[in-house]
C-alpha cells in the first residue's frame, strides 16, 4: 500500500472541508506560474493588454513564464497568490468538501448513484462555491493580468488594497463581476473534474486494476483533468477576459463571447489550452492525491485523540 490506508469510518463533513480547502491550497501553491501563464495567454489580444505590454508578444506556456521572468522578474509569476489561497480557502472546501454530502443527499444514501445524480451534486456544490468566493477569483485574475513594468501603471498594490478600490470604484457590482460565467464554468469543472475523478477511480477499484492508493488516484486525478480542460476551456477564457475587462469594455458575459467570436474567431475560446491542461491536470494530480492523504491523516488523529480521551 503507498500512503496511508482509508479510514474504516466514513469522515465526517468537518475534516473533508479542511482537508479540501488545505488540498487546494498546497495545489495552487506548486501550478500558480502556469495558471498566471494561462490567464495572460487568454487576455492576448485585449486593447488594454496589448497597451500594456508594448511590444511583448507571449508564446506557449513555457515563453510566457519565460518571457514573464525576463522581463518582470520571477515574482511575477505569483502575482495574485494570495488572493489565490483565499480563494481556495473559501471555494474548495465548498466545492469538494460538500460533494459527498450532496451527492448522498440527493440519492437518499443509496449506494452506486447514477451519473446524473453524481453531475447535479457536483454543479450544486460548484454554484455554492461562487455565490461567496467570487470576490476573490476577480481579484486574483486581476493581479496574475497586471504587467510589472517600468513606466507602466500598476492597477493594485496588495490584495486588501485591491478588494477597497473595486468595492470604491465598481461597487459590488464589481466585486461579483463574471458572477454568471464563473458560475456556469465552476458548474461545468466541478462536476466534470469531481464526477470523471469518481469514475475512473470506482472503475479501477472494481476491476482490481489498481488498489485505493496513491497511484490510482494519480490516474483518476490526471484523466479528471484532461476532460475537465477540453469541457471548460471556452467558459473559462470568457470568464478571464469578462472579469479582467475595465467597466464598460463589454455589456455581459454574453457580449464578451461574442466579441471574442467576431474579432478573434472561435479559436480563441481556446486561447491558452496547453497551459490549462497543464495547468489543471497537475493542478488536479496534486489536489486530489493530497485530498485523500490529507484527509485519511486527519482520520487517523482523530481516531489516536479519541482512543486517548
Amino acid at each position: 500500500m503507498v500512503g496511508l490506508k482509508p479510514s474504516d469510518v466514513p469522515p465526517p463533513l468537518g475534516v473533508k472541508m479542511a482537508s479540501a480547502g488545505a488540498a487546494a491550497c498546497i495545489a495552487d501553491l506548486v501550478t500558480f506560474p502556469l495558471d498566471t501563464a494561462k490567464v495572460r495567454l487568454q487576455i492576448q489580444g485585449e486593447k488594454a493588454a496589448v497597451e500594456a505590454t508594448k511590444n511583448i508578444r507571449y508564446r506557449g506556456v513555457f515563453g510566457t513564464i519565460s518571457t514573464m521572468i525576463r522581463t518582470e522578474g520571477p515574482r511575477a509569476l505569483y502575482n495574485g497568490l494570495v488572493a489565490g489561497l483565499q480563494r481556495q480557502v473559501c471555494f474548495a472546501s465548498v466545492r469538494i468538501g460538500l460533494y459527498d454530502n450532496v451527492r448522498d443527499f440527493y440519492t437518499g444514501g443509496r449506494d452506486s448513484p447514477g451519473v446524473l445524480v453524481r453531475i447535479l451534486a457536483g454543479c450544486t456544490t460548484g454554484a455554492m462555491a461562487v455565490s461567496f468566493a467570487q470576490p476573490t477569483d476577480v481579484v486574483k485574475v486581476r493581479f496574475q493580468a497586471q504587467v510589472n513594468l517600468d513606466g507602466v501603471a500598476r492597477r493594485y498594490n496588495g490584495t486588501m488594497q485591491a478588494y477597497k478600490h473595486i468595492f470604491q470604484n465598481e461597487g459590488l457590482r464589481g466585486l461579483w463581476k463574471g458572477t454568471l460565467p464563473n458560475i456556469t464554468r465552476n458548474a461545468l469543472v466541478n462536476c466534470t473534474e469531481l464526477v470523471t475523478y469518481d469514475l475512473i477511480k470506482e472503475a479501477i477499484l472494481k476491476h482490481k486494476l489498481m488498489s485505493d492508493n496513491l497511484p490510482c488516484h494519480f490516474v483518476s486525478a490526471f484523466g479528471a483533468g484532461f476532460v475537465t480542460t477540453v469541457i471548460a476551456s471556452p467558459v473559462d477564457v470568457v470568464k478571464t477576459r469578462y472579469m479582467n475587462s475595465p467597466p464598460g469594455q463589454y455589456r455581459s458575459a454574453i457580449n464578451c463571447a461574442w466579441t471574442m467570436l467576431t474579432k478573434e474567431g472561435p479559436t480563441a475560446f481556446y486561447k491558452g489550452f496547453v497551459p490549462s491542461f497543464l495547468r489543471l491536470g497537475s493542478w488536479n494530480v496534486v489536489m486530489f492525491v493530497s485530498f485523500e492523504q490529507i484527509k485519511r491523516a486527519m482520520m487517523v488523529t482523530k481516531k489516536r485523540m479519541e482512543a486517548t480521551n
